[in-house]
């Protein structure tokens, strides 16, 4: 069954190629599907569209679709276009002529933007959730370590000195940035487009406040061409928040796959956690960490991707926009998995106390012995003459402590604060 179906046979080649593989990513939208179609009947009711005995069957019957779609018995077969059509060849098979009601006022485009906002919506609220706790385990590890030291780097040079406590909640900190993006994306699909029917309204006088507040919305897309148009937008938008989480999340691990390698050593992870090698029976390789970060490079990719597709499209509805949810649904995924992982190993790390026993590390601290010059009389340029002749000579000694006090530094990590930051995300 096809929703658009007037009786003629289309050519199986063009189904196939025009269908793609809809099927399999419309069971992860269909309990919006769902939920939709229920507050839409609840709506024609309202408007004396269903009768009493109407409403009653189609409850009934979606909540015991409902049922199998979370069991995971919901099946939508090769004869049916997408999950909209099969519910609604459900409802017809179960209900008769209520079943045949429920496309009333509304049309598939309808149907795939207000399941995919609701999607949308849903996914990046679980998002928001993980990225606030592994922000909150990254805090928790700067405490841990706060005192060990570890080198800092520029150009891949040692540079000056840095600890873990710095390190780890450097990266709880500007998550808490990737989470503004997840909010404003929040924004954009917290908007019901249900009402647009096919981009243009309906002559049905249809209560978009009534389903507006049924499905939680926060408000809805008041016109209905901007409605429609919002599919591609809400996607993009989506994908925006995601490649920051992404690009934040393959720098951690790009991190962590440099300081496991045995020329680094700062810290391990348990090995159950590694994987080995077919031939060399030493190997510890951080797999994890290099699949979160290949997979959130291609996350990176996703906005363009999504541009490319719907950046040259008029308004109204086109077939393009189908290829949307390829990208965007699998991405998600992948984005939760990565996040899960991190915060599983990183909650299992263990760190290197011993770093800066190594002389090559001595330099680290040129700059601090230096500032100590600069703060008993002598000039910044003069003590920056000295300090480099001194390691040309090789009689520099340093001394392997740090008093950097200022907010934010080695020795005043201000966890506190960023907590306080990552609380505002309740």
């Amino acid at each position: 069954m096809k929703l658009w179906d007037k009786g003629l046979a289309t050519d199986q080649k063009i189904d196939m190629f025009t269908v793609g593989n809809d099927r399999q990513l419309d069971l992860v939208i269909a309990k919006y599907d769902i939920q939709a179609t229920l507050a839409h009947a609840k709506m024609l009711h309202k408007i004396d569209l269903l009768s009493d005995e109407d409403i009653l069957g189609i409850k009934t019957e979606l909540n015991i679709l409902l049922k199998e779609i979370e069991k995971g018995t919901f099946v939508i077969e090769n004869q049916f276009e997408d999950v909209h059509s099969k519910i609604e060849f459900e409802l017809t098979n179960r209900l008769g002529e209520a079943g045949k009601k429920i496309h009333t006022a509304r049309s598939r485009n309808d149907q795939v933007l207000v399941a995919m906002h609701l999607y949308l919506k849903d996914e990046l609220n679980q998002i928001r959730s993980l990225i606030k706790k592994l922000s909150q385990q990254l805090l928790i590890n700067a405490d841990a370590y706060k005192e060990v030291l570890l080198p800092g780097y520029t150009h891949l040079q040692i540079a000056m000195p840095s600890s873990f406590g710095l390190w780890f909640s450097a990266y709880a900190e500007i998550f808490i940035d990737d989470l503004y993006f997840i909010d404003a994306a929040l924004q954009v699909v917290d908007q019901n487009p249900l009402g647009s029917a096919a981009g243009y309204g309906s002559s049905f006088p249809i209560d978009r406040e009534f389903t507006t507040k049924e499905l939680g919305f926060k408000t809805l897309k008041y016109n209905v061409v901007a409605a429609q148009m919002s599919r591609g937008k809400s996607e993009k938008s989506a994908a925006l928040a995601m490649s920051s989480v992404a690009g934040t999340l393959s720098k951690l691990a790009m991190d962590v796959c440099l300081y496991m390698s045995q020329n680094f050593d700062f810290m391990s992870i348990p090995s159950e956690l590694t994987t080995g090698s077919s031939i060399m029976p030493h190997k510890k390789n951080p797999d994890v960490f290099e699949l979160i970060r290949g997979k959130c490079n291609k996350i990176q990719a996703l906005p363009y991707e999504l541009s490319l597709i719907t950046n040259n499209l008029p308004s109204g509805y086109h077939r393009d926009l189908q290829l949307l949810k390829e990208g965007i649904i699998p991405a998600i995924q992948d984005l939760k998995a990565s996040i899960e992982m991190a915060m599983y190993a990183l909650k299992n790390v263990r760190i290197n106390k011993n770093i800066l026993e190594d002389t090559k590390y001595d330099y680290l601290f040129s700059v601090d012995t230096l500032n100590e010059l600069v703060m008993k009389g002598m000039s910044f340029r003069d003590a920056y003459i000295k300090i480099g002749l001194d390691i040309e000579k090789g009689t520099y000694k340093p001394e392997k402590n740090t008093k950097h006090s200022h907010i934010g530094s080695i020795n005043n990590l201000c966890l506190k604060n960023i907590e306080e930051k990552l609380e505002q995300f309740n």
